[in-house]
């Protein structure tokens, strides 16, 4: 197959998920943000590779992206961001808690957690879904794939039902930008 067939294909597909899907799971999740944003909470994110670098990208935009100069943005914080922080957990304790622990450490009550995962079946995923249970943290699962065990533990559930990694982690950051956009025109702000 060609370059220009591949980029075509892969294009359509996403295109086509994008145009079918049902996007109402991610309004619930904008409202959650948006609640959690008014009364102060905390938003954690958290995922492994490509999902890790989203995570990132999607606490930064809510962080610095929107109501800029003010309190007013959403208290959002990456997991995967601190390197000293995951390197410790990880040599001390073990990988699988490397988002667990921070959670165990930094969260409160009413706090809002969002995992992103392909597969949804990352030890790590599943642990830190089980501490926000733990801790009465809200949970919300970005999935992909089949779903995984996450399917089962999370609170809420946005489930890409896509067999295809890449596309799903586009979909992950397309959520992030309906969530900024959504909450941007509630509070006739510019993101």
């Amino acid at each position: 197959m060609s370059s220009s067939n591949l980029f075509t294909e892969y294009s359509q597909k996403l295109a086509q998920f994008v145009t079918s899907f049902d996007w109402s799971p991610v309004e619930k999740l904008a409202e959650m943000v948006e609640t959690a944003r008014k009364q102060r909470r905390q938003v954690f994110i958290c995922g492994n590779g490509g999902s890790a670098a989203n995570a990132l990208h999607i606490a930064n935009d809510f962080t610095a992206a929107m109501f800029k100069g003010t309190r007013d943005a959403i208290r959002a914080n990456a997991l995967p961001a601190n390197v000293g922080v995951l390197s410790c957990i990880g040599n001390d304790l073990s990988y699988e808690v490397i988002f667990s622990q921070q959670l165990r450490v930094l969260a409160e009550p009413g706090d809002l957690l969002i995992v992103l995962s392909g597969s949804g079946n990352s030890p790590n995923i599943l642990a830190v879904l089980d501490e926000a249970k733990a801790q009465g943290v809200t949970s919300v699962a970005i999935l992909g794939f089949d779903g995984g065990k996450a399917l089962a533990k999370a609170d809420h559930i946005i489930h890409f039902a896509l067999n295809d990694m890449q596309i799903v982690e586009d979909l992950q950051i397309v959520v992030g930008h309906m969530i900024m956009r959504h909450i941007s025109a509630q509070n006739g702000t510019k993101c």
